[in-house]
């Protein structure tokens, strides 16, 4: 865990692939949660840091970014966002798509594995440590075929029905990740949403 004098998160990089093409694959599910942030609609988008960013009226000191980068180079727009405001990783959430979890989890931790993702190796790199928050939104793994396939296809007709309120919930969650990141962990490690 970072020291609590750092832990103030002043940044949330939403990870997905720019295309139309990508748009409502399972990699691009930060993406598709962003758009249930609360007050939303209300965001003010600017063109910056090789992504796209805004500050929430509810989380005031928070930076929003959804880099427009592809996936394995978000922490090219990540970097340049920090840089430009001295953000420390310690100080990022990072919400991504996560195989590793069940369509409908969402987890919330400090630091971890890489797990194949990415955009998450890219934020590593750039950033040159593994240790930011993430909240992971779980996509599955996939019964048979490849996980690229899988991360790089659609939501099944099932898992759609369900989505937007899956995701809305798990953006429920990032106020609390963002204003008390350590208590958020404790309780948000591993929860159904569904």
């Amino acid at each position: 865990m970072p020291e609590q004098s750092i832990s103030i998160i002043r940044l949330s990089v939403f990870l997905g692939n720019p295309g139309k093409e990508y748009e409502k694959t399972r990699h691009n599910a930060a993406w598709l949660a962003a758009r249930h942030l609360p007050s939303c609609a209300s965001f003010v988008w600017q063109e910056k840091f090789k992504g796209r960013s805004a500050v929430s009226p509810l989380l005031p000191s928070t930076i929003i970014l959804l880099p427009q980068t592809f996936m394995n180079a978000s922490g090219d727009s990540a970097k340049a966002c920090m840089s430009f405001y001295k953000i420390l990783p310690a100080q990022i959430i990072v919400v991504h798509d996560d195989t590793e979890l069940p369509f409908g989890t969402a987890g919330f931790r400090f630091g971890g594995g890489l797990a194949g993702h990415n955009g998450l190796r890219s934020l590593r790199q750039n950033l040159g440590t593994p240790e930011f928050w993430r909240l992971r939104l779980g996509v599955g793994r996939p019964l048979r075929g490849s996980l690229s396939s899988h991360v790089l296809g659609r939501f099944s007709p099932a898992e759609e029905a369900v989505l937007e309120d899956y995701l809305s919930k798990a953006m429920a969650l990032l106020p609390e990740c963002v204003l008390a990141p350590e208590k958020a962990a404790a309780e948000y490690g591993r929860v159904s949403l569904l």
